[in-house]
């Protein structure tokens, strides 16, 4: 199945949003809050979250068939990430981007 254009423009949206929410929330509120909030593992999920998200909406813009790999990827960091902003607390924007992308990018992924 082919992914209708209105559902990658969609899944490139969510894939921008979550790639502003993860970096801006990570370089301000982050590293602003300290404790948890700046655990390696954590910080560095965010990084990870937010270059997939950013990686992948480029990928579709392309319009590579190679976006189902991407997608299929960033649809799994992006729910990793909301999991682990929900463990941390106080990130509820950021665990609703993740969310949403990871559901779009798991619809994109799934496309043949």
């Amino acid at each position: 199945m082919t992914p209708h254009p209105q559902d990658m423009q969609a899944c490139i949206d969510a894939c921008l949003a979550c790639y502003r929410t993860c970096l801006s929330t990570a370089m301000h509120h982050c590293l602003e809050a300290g404790g948890d909030h700046t655990e390696p593992a954590h910080f560095r999920l965010m990084a990870a979250c937010a270059e997939m998200c950013r990686a992948s909406a480029h990928i579709m813009l392309t319009g590579s068939d190679a976006h189902r790999h991407s997608c299929a990827a960033c649809a799994d960091i992006c729910s990793a990430c909301a999991d682990d902003c929900e463990r941390v607390g106080g990130m509820a924007e950021c665990v609703r981007a993740c969310r949403e992308c990871a559901e779009h990018c798991r619809r994109m992924g799934a496309m043949q």
